[in-house]
């Protein structure tokens, strides 16, 4: 091989190494061999002896000597590391003249630099300079070497110790970056030189990096189930022992070597919730699952006995580390059901886990592969009282069928984004698509959460209520043994929070909690009597109708008695309900039905005559003992504004017209509604039909309600008021 070859290798090494070196007049790094003989010594060279003449405190030839060619046959040897024994041949002899008389030239060079410099550079910077050049390069080894020459030739050099993190952290050799970057923090804090110590000021303290991110681990696991899979090792873990397990992971160490220079908690937030991010299951249970204890005796879920069920388990763990997850969650064996504090603390929970999950894998055993549209509507998944919050809460999931396919072959990064998909289960329970897919528990109103309810089965009875705990945002405590109780206590809770008394909407059986609740959540699978809104010219109509019948000062008297009803609460299973009652005055029996159904009639003050069938002994002698409720306060009151007044000469204004009389605004107009007006808009909602509540009078005063298989709609009282006619009250129910 020609020589011109080689000498264009060598000198464009030693290019580089001339800007390593600082030399602000470096040459061609392409010169021929006659040129390179002729080729200037870097001048600022001299920082590759410094270190030695350090060591040695001498400035003799011999050590400069030694300095230089030490260094410049590292270089070489560098170059020719790739070649034959041929080649290296050749360049040795080609090129020992040149190397010969180039180290003469920097050794003479440098025996005369002015030594009478108050302030000589670091002996060690070449090193420094060309260990981050390589680094800068992705050459980690070369790298680490010069810098270790670095610490080597001056132990009190901090930016040894930095060049030696750098290297170690590109190498991935985390746990020695660390030690190097501690030992460049002693040695600062150590030196003599008061800039160097103020160096450190740039630089953040390992222990100010562990700490943060030792509070974003908390903040992360205060969102994460309380014991959770390894998915890696199939045992259980809880808090601490996923803490331990991250410190000793790359990613902790990782993470803490990268924080030297800048605390940057996005990164430390984004990496932390990364590593700690699980999956959660959602199932049908199909037997004897794998329990907490079963787990626990095995060590792990990849010693559990060979069943299908432990199968299932296990092929959710592997689907979980095939996503890239560490954690995974199951009901079935990540709940110790044996304490009773640990189980209500993740029934209470369980929402909220679903929602912050990284992702909820949902397996549909009953769903043969390859999966046909319409099967995930259908299937046995989709009516259970669980999988209800672990379909809505989630960002992101993914169904599988029996085979742990993806369903319908999607293959898409979250099921929720996929249109065929939500489309099928928005049919399914009739919500819209968009709010299944970015559910949030003020997305859907009471009784339409009922709805969504209603149709689910539980295996126990408790959990068609503590299902919903999520859902509704409820604070209610599991307590399982309580039966039916159970829903009282959330529907309970529903009223206290919110006043809604749209749960009082139902047919069916009471139930033993409260007479105003039903026995059971089904009932809310049918839509309730929903009058239709008063408005407009039926409005202005009804309106007109009153002002001629009732003075101004009674409809006043009615409207203030219905405005001054309290919202209505619960207290000790009792519910305190404001509403219009209309007494029975007459009571009779119309016809027997079957299953003990009577057909009654009861004539009742201010609405007439009015039918209904219950299977109640209802005391035909005392029907004073029985009242009609009207609960809907909200509608009655209505919205806060509406029509004016057309008749009274204080409010005969066009409707719309600005009040000021100020017809160059630019402002929308808005209608001015007087207390009159209002009053009648009241008494008009008043007077529509609704769904009366039958009530019957208990011997110490309070009142029960008689349940009905149908609603009782009653015609309303019309326009023909009076103030006799309306007692509102708060009728105390048990």
């Amino acid at each position: 091989m020609p020589f011109n070859q080689f000498g264009h290798n060598a000198t464009a090494n030693i290019g580089t190494y001339n800007d390593i070196a600082g030399n602000q007049h470096n040459t061609s790094v392409s010169k021929p061999r006659e040129q390179i003989n002729d080729e200037p010594v870097p001048f600022n060279f001299k920082n590759a002896v410094r270190g030695d003449q350090h060591n040695t405190n001498s400035t003799s030839s011999d050590v400069i000597t030694a300095s230089v060619k030490k260094i410049v046959d590292a270089e070489l040897q560098q170059i020719s590391s790739d070649w034959t024994s041929g080649e290296k041949i050749q360049w040795n002899r080609a090129t020992a003249d040149w190397v010969s008389n180039f180290t003469k030239k920097c050794t003479t060079t440098l025996e005369h630099v002015d030594d009478a410099s108050t302030s000589p550079p670091s002996p060690a910077s070449l090193f420094i300079k060309r260990s981050r050049a390589r680094a800068a390069k992705g050459l980690w080894k070369d790298a680490l070497q010069d810098a270790n020459e670095t610490v080597k030739v001056d132990p009190s050099y901090p930016w040894g110790y930095e060049a030696k993190h750098a290297a170690l952290h590109g190498a991935k050799r985390y746990d020695e970056a660390i030690d190097a970057s501690e030992s460049m923090f002693h040695v600062t804090e150590q030196s003599h030189d008061l800039a160097t110590r103020q160096q450190s000021e740039n630089y953040v303290f390992l222990s100010d990096s562990i700490a943060a991110i030792d509070s974003a681990v908390t903040g992360v696991l205060k969102s994460c189930p309380l014991v959770l899979i390894n998915v890696t090792t199939g045992c259980l873990c809880d808090g601490p022992e996923r803490i331990r397990i991250f410190k000793a992971h790359s990613t902790f160490k990782e993470l803490v070597s990268s924080m030297t220079r800048e605390l940057d908690n996005g990164r430390i937030q984004q990496v932390v919730s990364r590593f700690f991010g699980y999956t959660m299951f959602s199932h049908v249970w199909q037997g004897n699952e794998p329990s907490f204890q079963d787990v626990n005796a095995a060590k792990t879920v990849w010693s559990l006995p060979d069943t299908p069920l432990s199968q299932k388990l296990r092929n959710f763990c592997k689907e979980t580390g095939r996503l890239g997850y560490h954690w995974a969650w199951s009901d079935t064996c990540c709940i110790d059901k044996a304490s009773s504090s640990i189980l209500n603390q993740s029934l209470t929970s369980m929402y909220k886990w679903y929602a912050d999950s990284a992702a909820t894998l949902v397996f549909l055993a009953g769903v043969a592969h390859p999966a046909k549209p319409g099967d995930l509507g259908r299937s046995l998944w989709m009516t259970r009282a669980w999988t209800l919050q672990e379909l809505l809460a989630p960002k992101t999931i993914f169904f599988y069928d029996s085979k742990w396919k993806r369903y319908l072959g999607n293959t898409g990064s979250n099921h929720k984004e996929s249109l065929d998909i939500m489309r099928e289960v928005a049919n399914a329970i009739n919500i819209p698509r968009g709010t299944i897919s970015t559910f949030f528990p003020d997305d859907l109103g009471v009784r339409e959460k009922l709805r969504l309810a209603s149709t689910r089965k539980a295996t126990v009875e408790e959990d068609v209520a503590y299902s919903l705990i999520g859902i509704f945002k409820s604070d209610i405590r599991p307590n399982y043994g309580e039966g039916t109780a159970a829903l009282g206590h959330l529907l309970e809770e529903i009223v206290a929070r919110s006043s809604e008394v749209t749960v009082l909407a139902w047919t069916g059986k009471s139930s033993s909690y409260n007479s105003c609740l039903p026995a059971s959540i089904s009932v809310y699978s049918k839509t309730p009597y929903n009058p239709s809104t008063l408005q407009g010219i039926e409005m202005e109509t009804c309106i007109t109708e009153l002002r001629g019948k009732l003075p101004q000062q009674e409809a006043l008297r009615i409207y203030n008695k219905i405005n001054s009803l309290p919202p209505a609460r619960f207290a000790t299973r009792r519910l305190h309900l404001p509403c219009i009652a209309f007494s029975v005055r007459k009571l009779s029996i119309q016809e027997l039905g079957k299953d003990n159904e009577k057909l009654y009639r009861a004539k009742v003050s201010g609405l007439g005559n009015v039918e209904f069938t219950t299977a109640d002994n209802l005391p035909l002698r005392v029907p004073q003992r029985l009242i009609f409720a009207h609960p809907w306060i909200p509608y009655i009151r209505g919205p806060s504004s509406g029509v004016p007044c057309g008749g009274d000469s204080e409010a005969d204004t066009d409707f719309g017209s600005d009040s000021d009389g100020d017809s160059g605004s630019d402002a929308v107009p808005v209608p001015q509604v007087d207390d009159c007006t209002r009053a009648l808009q009241t008494i008009a909602r008043l007077g529509q039909p609704f769904s009366a509540l039958l009530l019957i009078q208990q011997p110490n005063g309070e009142y029960g309600r008689v349940a009905t298989e149908n609603e009782i709609v009653v015609p309303g009282l019309g326009t023909d008021i009076t103030s006799k006619d309306i007692r509102a009250e708060v009728l105390e129910t048990l």
